[in-house]
């Protein structure tokens, strides 16, 4: 009840001292405010870049294996004329990885033919992005239909003249919702249509399935020379589920090096590349920004808690009468320090609140602006607060430990 008692009257003084001095009290509230505002902001800021990177890697598949000629990341001294001399991957080695792998659940070879144009009636699409792959590409990439179905095993082995399109792709080209069935002009043939991909977006690697046509690989045969190095080859090897990435790629490194007959000791002529050499390189670049977002807010919020501490030392002073009686009436010394500690941490947790409720007000700002959805977290906000209470308390020990040390004598006569 005594901590209660003392809880509640360190509240009342703390609104005393906001309500008695406004201007001065808001003024130091302000840098808490912009601090916590701050830190706060760039942590959901880089949450939320996170949050929707992740998608976008997560498409690429946890246990994913991307057999290609060049390497995601580099360094400043990437060798790229090293890279140059290395072949794509050729549909022998997807023939061999097929027949010999022990730890892949599917394997698919793919190829992407960049900006071309798709003509039904007089209704035409520029920029279209197809791809054409082998059968298990439903198994080794993750999507869902919106109309229709994916190629049976017939029409990929016979290369049958057929297609699945993207949501904008159909919208553009059949505005009735009616794409299924109808026949569209790609390269100069006629494809029919037996499936469309769900309407997703375009995410921040820019993966989206809403501009793309695919076709199966052995069609595009007939048409195109798909190991040609403009289509960018590649060959996935989905893992089993029960295996790590690493096992996956140990084998699949292992494989190809026998397939190429490389030497024990030479370099490797491919790339294998997978969603956690990106979720690495995003977490050095959101370490920094985090990092970067700290170091402001705590300046701003170090200013706030110097703006406290002036408060607090001041409210001392004013209430020097007070602690002089409450001493006298037996007050103890860590009563009388306790009571201005609360205060202060108060004071910083008011401040701490407003910049927690600015961001609040953030998230639907950007939602509207930009169609984001901003991720603000539990964790975010207990952090916040937390550096809030830290800093209040570092505010308030010096003018607590002050008005505990005066003595009651002296505190009385003070006017």
């Amino acid at each position: 009840m005594i901590i209660l008692k003392l809880i509640r009257e360190s509240f009342l003084f703390a609104y005393d001292a906001l309500r008695q001095n406004k201007l001065r009290t808001m003024l130091s509230l302000l840098g808490v405010t912009i601090g916590i505002f701050t830190i706060i902001a760039v942590s959901s800021a880089v949450d939320t870049l996170r949050n929707n990177l992740q998608k976008s890697v997560n498409k690429l598949g946890s246990n994913s294996i991307y057999i290609q000629k060049w390497p995601w990341v580099g360094d400043d001294n990437f060798p790229w004329w090293k890279y140059m001399q290395r072949p794509v991957p050729k549909l022998r080695d997807f023939d061999q990885l097929t027949r010999r792998s022990q730890t892949a659940k599917a394997l698919s070879y793919e190829i992407g033919i960049d900006n071309r144009t798709v003509k039904y009636g007089s209704n035409t699409v520029d920029g279209a992005q197809i791809d054409a792959v082998s059968h298990d590409h439903d198994k080794t990439w993750n999507f869902d239909f919106q109309d229709g179905r994916y190629f049976t095993e017939i029409e990929s082995r016979t290369g049958a003249p057929v297609t699945i399109i993207g949501a904008d792709i159909a919208s553009n080209l059949f505005p009735a919702g009616d794409a299924i069935g109808k026949q569209i002009k790609i390269m100069g043939r006629k494809l029919t249509v037996i499936g469309v991909f769900t309407k997703e977006g375009k995410d921040m690697l820019g993966i989206t399935s809403d501009n793309q046509i695919l076709l199966p690989l052995n069609f595009a045969k007939n048409v195109i020379d798909v190991e040609n190095e403009k289509y960018n080859p590649q060959i996935v090897v989905r893992g089993q589920d029960n295996l790590t990435d690493v096992e996956v790629e140990s084998e699949v490194q292992g494989l190809m090096r026998s397939i190429h007959s490389i030497r024990p000791g030479a370099e490797d002529d491919f790339s294998l590349n997978k969603s956690t050499i990106l979720t690495n390189q995003l977490d050095q670049v959101f370490g920094v920004l985090n990092k970067v977002g700290f170091v402001i807010g705590i300046f701003s919020v170090l200013v706030g808690g110097f703006g406290i501490a002036n408060i607090m030392f001041v409210s001392v002073k004013e209430r020097t009468n007070i602690i002089g009686i409450q001493k006298s009436l037996g007050a103890k010394n860590y009563f009388i320090m306790l009571q201005f500690l609360i205060e202060a941490v108060t004071l910083c947790l008011l401040g701490g609140f407003i910049g927690l409720f600015l961001v609040y007000l953030c998230t639907f700002a950007v939602k509207a602006a930009a169609d984001i959805q901003v991720v603000l977290n539990a964790d975010n906000i207990i952090y916040g607060i937390g550096i809030s209470v830290v800093i209040g308390m570092f505010s308030g020990i010096l003018p607590a430990w002050f008005a505990a040390k005066l003595d009651p004598v002296e505190a009385i006569r003070t006017n």
